[in-house]
């Protein structure tokens, strides 16, 4: 009798599931997206929410601010940052999942401009010609994206004669903005920004030499908030799948 009605209850539950369809048992996932990652990361939600029926609220900033926030208890599940020493450092504080870490993007930095004409083959000659009044690069203390680009003038020599014509963002979104709306005339931004195909200003870009600069991993881990939450683990599965594997490199970046 009880095997009749073990069989009988998870055929019910089969059919309940195949009737009603994953939406029955969703959940919502606040997920914290660095800023380089926000246009990308909004292709992938429509994508995973139709496949898992789960729901994604996005809060989007630099990666030192989510950071700062997260430490100060902010109610945010998943953490997309855009480096991987923050995330790391969450895990050693117990306040992300061990052994939940992963790099889903390598990122990119490009010198970009929205004049066609402005930045030549060679980006190096810009730089060193100053053929600009203003250039823009996010804060290098928050933001890795920024960084980076500190990093590319510290190594072509450049850092001391260009500061003042350096504007900062507070992070990478509102860097392109300054390039975009031609307050700074050129800017270091990420590569995935130039080449979303909803921008409508193609410009003129310098791709930076990878050796200018320390590799951008970019990982996601599970934050504690999250641990018991059906929807941030589904998230976390869902970016490593060739679906969004593919989207990911489209806009540009590497990936391990």
């Amino acid at each position: 009798m009880g095997l009749i009605l073990k069989r009988w209850v998870l055929g019910w539950t089969f059919a309940f599931m195949t009737f009603f369809g994953p939406s029955v048992f969703a959940g919502e996932v606040t997920v914290a997206v660095a800023s380089n990652f926000l246009s990308p990361f909004k292709q992938l939600i429509p994508v995973f929410q139709k496949q898992s029926g789960h729901t994604v609220r996005t809060v989007s900033g630099s990666t030192g601010k989510l950071y700062a926030q997260i430490l100060h208890g902010a109610p945010f599940e998943v953490f997309l940052a855009a480096d991987s020493e923050r995330p790391r450092l969450l895990e050693k504080s117990g306040q992300a999942v061990t052994a939940t870490r992963f790099t889903y993007a390598q990122g990119k930095i490009v010198l970009w401009s929205a004049d066609p004409r402005r930045i030549p083959t060679d980006g190096k000659s810009i730089l060193h010609r100053r053929n600009f009044k203003h250039l823009a690069l996010a804060n290098p203390k928050t933001a890795p994206y920024g960084k980076a680009a500190y990093t590319t003038l510290i190594r072509l020599n450049l850092w001391e004669s260009i500061s003042p014509a350096l504007v900062q963002g507070e992070n990478i979104g509102q860097t392109f903005q300054f390039v975009a709306t031609g307050n700074a005339e050129v800017g270091f931004v990420a590569l995935s920004q130039v080449l979303d195909p909803r921008l409508k200003i193609q410009g003129s870009r310098w791709i930076v030499p990878e050796h200018l600069y320390e590799a951008i991993d970019q990982d996601a881990v599970l934050l504690t908030r999250g641990k018991s939450q059906p929807a941030a683990r589904a998230l976390l599965q869902f970016l490593k799948s060739d679906t969004a594997r593919k989207m990911i490199r489209s806009y540009g970046y590497g990936l391990k």
